[in-house]
């Protein structure tokens, strides 16, 4: 069996680790790696997805909806600033609370690696705990 480094895959953006709700109208938001800190505040790189048809409050999608620069969450609903000065961790606060008792799933796009830039993809992946309950 081959065990050469080239094997494996290089993961080429951060990862989200865990989006958990920490206050009425916040979400702590973790990253695997350090972040470009231009691409991981910019709060239209995020969308949240309720388990719902219209999403109400801080949800931008619905269930089947796609995800779109449209309906991404705007800068004059919540803005993220960082936790910490490690680039990774991050609170993302809304001008409105979170509903109680509903299930979001948090979707970071486009979110760079430090130092890099142009990342068009996904940041979440099978192991990332990016869904929680409002409470």
């Amino acid at each position: 069996m081959n065990t050469n480094q080239n094997d494996s895959p290089m993961i080429t953006h951060p990862i989200l680790l865990e989006a958990r709700q920490i206050g009425p109208n916040q979400i702590l938001i973790n990253y695997d790696q350090r972040t470009d800190l231009a691409s991981a505040m910019n709060v239209s790189n995020y969308w949240i997805r309720s388990n719902v048809e219209r999403p109400v409050g801080v949800a931008t999608v619905g269930m089947s909806a796609a995800l779109s620069a449209s309906n991404s969450i705007r800068p004059d609903v919540g803005m993220i600033t960082p936790l910490d000065d490690s680039n990774m961790r991050f609170v993302m606060t809304f001008t409105v609370n979170i509903m109680s008792g509903g299930m979001y799933t948090v979707l970071p796009c486009f979110v760079n690696l430090e130092g890099r830039s142009g990342y068009k993809g996904e940041n979440w992946g099978p192991l990332s705990r990016n869904m929680f309950i409002g409470i």
